[in-house]
């Protein structure tokens, strides 16, 4: 009986922050960051101020654990994407094709995005990131498939920016081009002056 209880406290819970991060960015979203006071994100999200007090100390705070969410959320889907192919090469271009994907979608929500990447977590973040990148471009090159000219952590870096491009873009055809664009600067440059190395 008690687990039951603990589980249906669990979800009452994980629905009301889920209710808060909503509102919260809805609302900073409609009125600016300055304007949004806890009473009004209480009283939107159909809770006592005290409850949400209970959770947030504050509407910066609620940004943070919104973002923070986000981003567990597109490292989990990219790590899926990793997992679920099969083949060094094939995974390389599951991760790069969802993180173009990711970048796409991401909400013009200026203000928000201003002030959530200022925190320290944002670097964590990246930081994991570009490991995963990292280690499927490293992957792909132990079979030749990617240059090793170039180290994995700075094709890594290649990868990322470039993709960021996909932010701006206007259709899922751009972003596939975009990502074979920057695929095709990862493959080997044979007899170019590139000197093979030999291990």
């Amino acid at each position: 009986m008690p687990k039951l209880w603990d589980e249906t406290v669990d979800a009452h819970r994980r629905a009301v922050q889920d209710a808060v991060l909503e509102t919260t960015v809805a609302l900073v979203g409609e009125h600016g960051l300055a304007s949004v006071t806890m009473s009004q994100i209480a009283k939107r999200a159909g809770i006592g101020r005290a409850t949400l007090y209970k959770y947030f100390p504050d509407v910066q705070s609620i940004l943070l654990a919104w973002h923070e969410r986000h981003v567990a959320a597109h490292l989990g889907l990219l790590t899926r994407a990793r997992d679920d192919t099969e083949g060094p090469v094939a995974r390389l271009e599951a991760v790069l094709r969802g993180y173009a994907h990711i970048t796409y979608k991401r909400p013009q929500d200026g203000e928000v995005a201003a002030f959530v990447h200022r925190d320290r977590h944002v670097v964590e973040a990246q930081r994991r990131l570009h490991d995963l990148v990292r280690d499927v471009v490293a992957e792909a090159a132990a079979t030749g498939a990617v240059r090793d000219d170039v180290s994995p952590g700075e094709l890594a870096d290649y990868c990322l920016h470039a993709l960021s491009a996909a932010h701006g873009l206007s259709s899922d055809e751009a972003v596939h081009r975009l990502v074979e664009v920057t695929l095709s600067g990862l493959r080997p440059s044979h007899g170019e002056g590139r000197t093979q190395s030999h291990h």
